[in-house]
């Protein structure tokens, strides 16, 4: 029986990848911190841990005594005011976590990181050639920096530890809470959108993401390797909002706001923000990342060396997401 090691179980993606672990027969461990909400979550997790993050010895305590055959590190902070911040928990953690694993008593048979789309950035609206592992570096946010930086890192100390990379681009489902305000937009009856400009945008239904992620754990890869992840299609700015008008058979007023009025909110809410331990809905980093032309990416790698094969395109994906919030109560 296979024994999993995970960080972020009480998130969006880590709620999933629980369950679909514990389906598989595996014994999971979830590294949450104490204020976490666990009530969905416990019924798929063999033991909660407590990790400090920034102690090596603690964590390869942690390794020795569980025994573990993989670790998914899917923990991350996503907003923050502090670039240091952003880099101490999104660098310096899992840096601390793969040093602790690669302990020469400890023999983890694969570590997975889940990474991100924004550690490379997007790329230009007629770029021929979509985003692939080998593209270089360029992310438009203080996140992406961070999962930049801690990928550089990994290139450079662990090149030859059997690390897996994933990058999902945009990922979304059941619990997810970001992408979530769009549709309780539209519920309401608004359509919106940051000008007029066309973009390809791409996804990743939650259960593909979780899929790969456990292939990558048991599939034979080697030392360090990166991986792009989405659907493998490529889709205009208005595609989740028709989706989402298919689904309930509603008609949201499709409105189209000016870029310098939404550029001109983002730097007034920033200001506004400097001296809150909160960050604004809009400001211009996220702007940036709202409006960039293109985020298509190849998955050809996924696709041969960990046999992904996504089950779900935007439309299949988003249907079972949208019934799912609103058997919720959530819309």
């Amino acid at each position: 029986m296979k024994k999993l090691f995970l960080t972020g179980a009480s998130g969006f993606v880590g709620s999933h990848i629980v369950e679909a672990a514990k389906s598989k027969g595996w014994i999971v461990h979830a590294a949450i911190r104490k204020s976490s909400k666990t009530d969905d979550i416990a019924p798929f997790v063999d033991e909660f841990l407590y990790p400090d993050f920034e102690n090596i010895e603690d964590l390869k305590a942690i390794f020795r005594s569980g025994r573990y055959d993989y670790i998914v590190h899917a923990a991350a902070l996503t907003k923050s005011k502090s670039e240091e911040a952003m880099r101490k928990v999104n660098v310096g953690y899992t840096d601390n976590l793969m040093e602790a694993a690669f302990d020469s008593e400890i023999g983890v048979s694969r570590f997975v990181y889940v990474s991100s789309l924004a550690a490379i950035g997007p790329i230009g609206y007629n770029d021929n050639v979509d985003i692939t592992e080998e593209h270089p570096y360029r992310p438009l946010t203080m996140y992406g920096r961070s999962k930049r930086d801690s990928e550089m890192n990994i290139r450079q100390k662990y090149a030859d530890m059997p690390i897996t990379v994933l990058r999902p681009t945009a990922v979304y489902g059941p619990r997810e809470r970001d992408l979530f305000i769009l549709f309780e937009t539209l519920n309401k009856g608004l359509d919106p959108y940051i000008g007029r400009n066309p973009q390809k945008l791409s996804f990743v239904y939650v259960k593909d993401l979780v899929d790969v992620i456990l292939r990558a754990c048991e599939i034979p890869q080697g030392s360090l390797d990166f991986y792009n992840i989405s659907d493998g299609n490529v889709y205009s700015k208005y595609a989740m909002a028709d989706i989402f008008r298919d689904t309930f058979h509603k008609k949201p007023f499709r409105v189209h706001v000016p870029y310098r009025l939404v550029s001109f909110v983002a730097r007034l809410s920033n200001y506004l923000y400097k001296n809150s331990s909160k960050t604004p809905v809009i400001y211009p980093e996220r702007l940036g990342e709202l409006t960039a032309e293109n985020w298509s990416c190849n998955i050809t790698k996924a696709k041969e060396k960990l046999g992904f094969v996504p089950k779900y395109d935007l439309r299949k994906g988003l249907t079972e997401a949208l019934l799912w919030y609103k058997d919720h109560n959530w819309l």
